[in-house]
C-alpha cells in the first residue's frame, strides 16, 4: 500500500504551497519591517498591485502601481515608516503549472511611526483586506505578479493612511 502523502507528486505540491504562502508573508512583512529588499523578493519585475479597491471603499481614489520598481517604492515610502502590522489568513491557493491563484485575507493595522505600542494612542487605521493574486514560480520561488486588494472593513482614521 502506497503512503499518498509520501508521493513525488504531493510532496511537490506541498512545497510549493508553502512557497506560495512564503511569498504573501515576504510581501507583508517587507511592509511591517519597512523592507524595500524583502518586498521586492515578492514580486516580480512587472508586477501590479492594485490597492484601488480597497482605497475606494474608504472614500479615496489610487492608481494601480506597477512595475515593481513603482510598487516598493510607493509602498515602502507611505507603509513602511508606519507602525503596522499585516496578519495574513485563510490563504487558499489553486496552481496550474507555473502559476497560482491565491485568495487570502490580510488584517493590518496602522499607527503614525512610534506611536503603535503607546496605550494612549486612539489614531489608527485597521483594515481587513481581501487579497486575489496571480502568481508564477522564479526557479525556487514563487512571486506576485498581480495583486488586488479589496477592502472588506475598515476601522479608524483613513487620512492615516495617505499621511495626514
Amino acid at each position: 500500500m502506497t503512503d499518498t502523502i509520501t508521493t513525488p507528486a504531493t510532496l511537490a505540491a506541498l512545497l510549493d504551497r508553502a512557497a506560495i504562502t512564503d511569498t504573501l508573508h515576504r510581501y507583508a512583512a517587507g511592509l511591517d519591517l519597512n523592507d524595500a529588499g524583502l518586498l521586492t523578493s515578492s514580486l516580480t519585475e512587472d508586477a501590479v498591485v492594485d490597492l484601488g479597491p480597497a482605497m475606494r471603499r474608504i472614500g479615496y481614489d489610487f492608481p494601480a502601481l506597477a512595475p515593481r520598481e513603482t510598487v516598493v517604492t510607493t509602498l515602502i515610502g507611505a507603509v513602511g515608516p508606519l507602525d503596522s502590522s499585516h496578519s495574513i489568513s485563510n490563504v487558499r491557493i489553486t496552481i496550474d503549472g507555473d502559476r497560482a491563484t491565491v485568495l487570502a485575507y490580510a488584517q493590518a493595522q496602522h499607527f503614525k511611526p512610534g506611536a503603535g505600542s503607546d496605550p494612549a494612542v486612539t489614531r489608527h487605521a485597521l483594515m481587513m483586506n481581501r487579497y486575489t493574486a496571480t502568481m508564477v514560480r522564479d526557479g525556487e520561488q514563487w512571486r506576485i505578479r498581480h495583486l488586488d486588494i479589496a477592502n472588506a472593513w475598515f476601522e479608524g482614521d483613513a487620512l492615516m493612511l495617505l499621511g495626514e
